[in-house]
């Protein structure tokens, strides 16, 4: 998911940084290299350590996800728009699955069958539009609930 956002925002570590600031999470997410590694927790990224996550570094990333969400939530809808009348209007989503699965060839493990299946164009869109409904859900107050519910019940 937070790979979905980077997709939409550009500076998408930075704003990351940013909000972590802003939610008062300086004390488990110090610095962009401190969110970088807790990402490095993936293990389908490229980069993978074999690190924990803590529970509070989980709900931290989380709450930085929502945030961010409900930040983007006009591009997001915006997107999902574009895919739903897609004859139309195939722009923005064209522009989006094809930046989003540059990213996972690019940050993730080409090796793994479940990457390989993201960055294929015919079993991939699903799972897109999959993650940007989830991330759209994210405009309340308690989002970040919701999402870290649907997040543990993977």
């Amino acid at each position: 998911m937070l790979l979905a956002i980077e997709t939409i925002d550009l500076n998408g570590s930075e704003s990351m940084f940013s909000i972590s600031q802003k939610l008062n999470l300086q004390d488990l997410l110090s610095s962009k290299v401190k969110i970088w590694k807790l990402r490095c927790s993936n293990p389908m990224r490229k980069s993978f350590v074999k690190n924990s996550i803590n529970f509070n570094e989980f709900i931290a990333l989380v709450k930085v996800t929502s945030e961010m969400a409900r930040y983007l939530h006009p591009y997001i809808r915006e997107i999902l728009s574009s895919r739903d009348n897609y004859i139309h209007r195939p722009e923005l989503w064209d522009n989006f699955s094809e930046r989003y699965s540059d990213l996972i060839s690019e940050r993730f493990n080409s090796e793994s069958v479940r990457v390989r299946k993201l960055t294929d164009k015919k079993t991939s869109q699903s799972t897109f539009t999959k993650v940007l409904l989830n991330l759209a859900l994210c405009n309340s107050t308690n989002s970040h609930k919701r999402l870290q519910e649907i997040l543990i019940n993977l």
